[in-house]
């Protein structure tokens, strides 16, 4: 049986250990909090302090910094990026490629398109 977690050094040289989440196998960081019923696609990352509510999808190549929070049924579409602790309203919809800043509070329900 193969191992459910990676270790990934940060830039300070640290190693950070991750977790495969059991729906989408992206991975979760010790430390994260992500809903049961939330989806985490295959290279995708939720990083340390983070959390994601029930229903949200975190889509392939889509990173969630340390201390975000991703509201319930929101939507982090590819490759997007969520800055270290901003908030995505319940409902959200974040584009492809989209950088949402450190800090930046989303509205529920809010779209946001593409880059």
């Amino acid at each position: 049986m193969g191992k459910n977690y990676i270790d990934i050094e940060d830039d300070q040289g640290r190693a950070l250990r991750y977790r495969k989440h059991v729906n989408g196998r992206g991975l979760i960081a010790h430390g994260a909090k992500v809903h049961p019923k939330a989806v985490i696609e295959a290279g995708a990352y939720v990083e340390p302090g983070a959390r994601v509510g029930a229903g949200a999808r975190v889509i392939r190549g889509a990173w969630v910094e340390p201390d975000a929070v991703i509201g319930e049924n929101a939507y982090i579409d590819a490759h997007a990026h969520i800055g270290q602790g901003a908030a995505v309203g319940d409902g959200a919809h974040i584009g492809v490629r989209t950088e949402v800043g450190a800090g930046a509070l989303i509205a529920r329900d809010a779209r946001i398109g593409d880059d």
